[in-house]
């Protein structure tokens, strides 16, 4: 593939094919992002150029790997940073070149030095992320000191290999250089985001050094978000269509994903921001309602999907809506579990936010698989459907699907569907497959060693016979019925 890449010939490209309109030449690197996966390229980076649309100025983005190789990036800079952003849909179909990046750096290209040193730059204002759960190495809310990465990092803090020892080896350049104070800008799919972050840079910088600790205390915000737009991962078909857009062109950064998006912010900046308000952003004081909301409605829905819809052979989440028994479900466990369980803002109506995520998920262009969401399932649970279990216990209120839920993660985990093997995702993988080895022929004690997996399920959950009764039954359920008969059981 290497030796086939050509870049861009922006005049051949299609009509319909938009390019950015404000002047490219005028941007500095002011924001810093990394990790510049396909959700930062169709959400983060999209968000800023349609700022750049509607008012111009300098606010360009560098993005910043420290995994893999660099060959993606030196295929962007060939292309002046330019890349492609189709959005689709069953109705319609748009193309758009997007130019807020202006710049690139790789560590296994550039080193660390420079991307250390480009983080104290005078200009840059913000630091953007999205680096996944487990980017942040937090656990109980502090920092993970007995995560190997983060032991290194700790040793040696000039020549981190996290996202986390990045940032604080940049803040110490920067408050060396006195190049004053910037914000930390979260964009993971987590709760509380922004403080995550906070923990985990506060705490690393006052293990290597009190007074930075301090600077940063005084120089640094770590303000929340909460992110909205399905982005699934490129597959050849997705790839053959952003070809075909192009018109026979090949972009090796273009990513594909849905018209929808939302981006929540709160408005905590320490050194000035663009007007993302330009570009739909929805800027406020508390962040949190929003993002429950999302993470119990529509990934808590998705995970459902994902492992029920998986065990039954469905491939991608546009498959569960096709089907009428995952649909009809899949809106119950939204409207009768989940919305009971969240304080959202007055103008939000929850029942139609879930007939629009239920809309947006029969999406059949996207191809979101369910293998795909599936993945990091012990440390998505806890928000997306325990924190809900919780609330519906203490109330005594129904919550057959979330049980359903968590007893197809634990079959799901078993790595087997009609006979054939697949691959888990998750951080916990190898516990999860000894757990299976040594306990997965009998289902009491495999569903109590999962049970026992406290940094997964709460004690006061796992104390609770209702709860692990309910489990035990739903796993039960799964095993012997097949995934979509135990759905279509609910009633």
């Amino acid at each position: 593939m290497t030796n086939e890449f050509k870049p861009l010939d922006l005049a051949a490209l299609p009509e319909n094919v938009k390019r950015p309109s404000y002047d490219r030449k005028a941007l500095r690197p002011r924001i810093v992002h990394i990790g510049f996966g396909a959700f930062a390229r169709a959400h983060i980076a999209m968000h800023l150029h349609e700022t750049l649309e509607a008012h111009g100025g300098d606010w360009g983005m560098r993005v910043v790997e420290l995994f893999g190789t660099a060959n993606l990036f030196d295929k962007l800079a060939a292309n002046d940073h330019l890349y492609t952003l189709v959005e689709t849909s069953d109705e319609a179909t748009n193309t758009r070149l997007l130019g807020a990046v202006c710049e690139n750096q790789h560590i296994a290209r550039d080193g660390i030095d420079k991307l250390v040193n480009g983080l104290a730059e005078p200009q840059v204002s913000i630091i953007s992320l999205t680096i996944t759960e487990k980017g942040y190495c937090v656990k109980s809310d502090a920092l993970d000191t007995d995560n190997p990465i983060i032991q290194h990092d700790l040793q040696n803090p000039q020549a981190p290999k996290t996202a986390i020892g990045l940032i604080v080896a940049g803040l110490a350049k920067r408050k060396a250089e006195g190049n004053g104070p910037l914000t930390v800008l979260s964009c993971d799919n987590l709760p509380h985001n922004g403080k995550l972050c906070g923990i985990a840079v506060r705490q690393f910088a006052a293990h290597v050094d009190a007074d930075l600790a301090a600077w940063i205390e005084e120089n640094v915000t770590f303000p929340s978000t909460m992110v909205d737009r399905i982005v699934p991962a490129l597959t050849d078909e997705a790839r053959a269509e952003i070809k075909t857009a192009l018109g026979g062109q090949t972009d090796l950064n273009g990513i594909i994903c849905e018209p929808f998006r939302q981006w929540v912010v709160e408005d905590d900046f320490k050194a000035g921001r663009p007007q993302y308000e330009a570009a739909g952003a929805q800027l406020v004081a508390d962040v949190e309602p929003f993002e429950e909301m999302k993470l119990r409605t529509l990934n808590g829905c998705h995970s459902f999907l994902a492992y029920l819809g998986f065990l039954g052979g469905k491939e991608t989440i546009s498959d569960c809506m096709a089907d009428d028994v995952y649909a009809s479900h899949a809106r119950k466990l939204m409207v009768d579990e989940q919305r009971p369980t969240l304080h959202v803002p007055g103008e939000v109506d929850l029942i139609a936010y879930a007939d629009m995520l239920l809309k947006r998920f029969a999406n059949s262009k996207l191809k979101h698989r369910t293998w795909q969401i599936a993945s990091d399932g012990t440390q998505k649970m806890p928000q997306r459907w325990l924190n809900s279990v919780r609330f519906h216990l203490a109330h005594g209120t129904d919550h057959r699907h979330l049980i359903l839920g968590v007893g197809g993660w634990m079959n799901y985990i078993r790595a087997e569907r009609n006979g054939e093997t697949y691959e888990i995702q998750d951080p916990m993988k190898d516990r999860l497959a000894q757990i299976v080895k040594e306990q997965g022929n009998d289902p009491q004690a495999y569903v109590n060693a999962l049970l026992a997996l406290d940094n997964v399920f709460a004690k006061d959950l796992v104390a609770n016979p209702a709860f692990t009764v309910a489990i035990h039954a739903a796993y039960a359920a799964v095993a012997e019925k097949g995934a979509r008969q135990a759905v279509a059981d609910l009633g």
